[in-house]
């Protein structure tokens, strides 16, 4: 729905299919698992204010209130230049305006607005046109802790523990023995996403992922066994 540093839009597809009818998401983050499969209940849960106030404020959106927002803003312009009509607001257009930050800009990037001068317009459509995806969500501010157990499909996608701690709600405040503990006592399918480097939880890898300076290999804990529990050795030989 929007751009969030470590969203999986070219990773979701690699992901099992939810097998239950309530998909939770502990770190909710732009929540790509729960818009692929928008038509499911789905509780998502994140305890950085931003993110839950846009997700909420996006709800509440008409696809009017969307597509009246500016489609560009001048070379060198501030956010603050703009009279928003709310703060959720400011924020969800300092997302929809950079590509993958991890904490709201004051300005567009130059890549923005100049290289793709119509990223913007392209985003406020599409993002106008998928908000009755989200109308029956349940949005809460928390811990992935505050969760009650029970039968779903967990998708659980915390910071990294290696590249994390660049978010607001860095990696290095996360207890990952505690985490990996509560992982493996939810009930119903649970899906834990990581890079391969890390050492928290044991994992699989699904996929190669490509940036912008070096590719890494993606990685799942599942509950339940899956056909990638074959292809460790294959993944691994593509990476540099």
């Amino acid at each position: 729905m929007w751009s969030y540093y470590g969203a999986k839009t070219n990773l979701v597809d690699l992901y099992p299919k939810p097998k239950h009818d309530l998909i939770i998401e502990p770190f909710a983050g732009s929540a790509r698992y729960a818009l692929k499969y928008f038509d499911r209940d789905v509780l998502l849960v994140d305890k950085y204010p931003v993110v839950i106030d846009i997700w909420k404020w996006l709800q509440s959106c008409s696809e009017k209130d969307i597509l009246s927002l500016p489609k560009r803003l001048p070379i060198g312009s501030s956010f603050n230049d703009f009279a928003f009509d709310c703060n959720a607001q400011r924020l969800f257009y300092s997302f929809i305006s950079g590509c993958g930050d991890h904490s709201p800009r004051n300005k567009p990037t130059k890549r923005k607005t100049i290289d793709r001068p119509n990223h913007v317009s392209y985003n406020l459509k599409r993002v106008a046109a998928s908000l009755f995806k989200i109308k029956h969500w349940e949005i809460q501010l928390g811990t992935y802790e505050d969760i009650k157990n029970r039968n779903a499909t967990w998708f659980i996608d915390p910071p990294y523990q290696h590249g994390g701690y660049v978010y607001p709600m860095s990696s290095l405040k996360i207890d990952f023995a505690s985490l990996r503990e509560w992982c493996m006592v939810r009930t119903g399918q649970v899906i834990v996403c990581e890079n391969m480097k890390a050492d928290w939880i044991p994992l699989v890898p699904i996929g190669v992922c490509n940036g912008s300076l070096k590719r890494s290999i993606e990685g799942i804990w599942t509950n339940e066994e899956t056909h990638y529990h074959n292809l460790q050795q294959s993944l691994f030989s593509q990476v540099i």
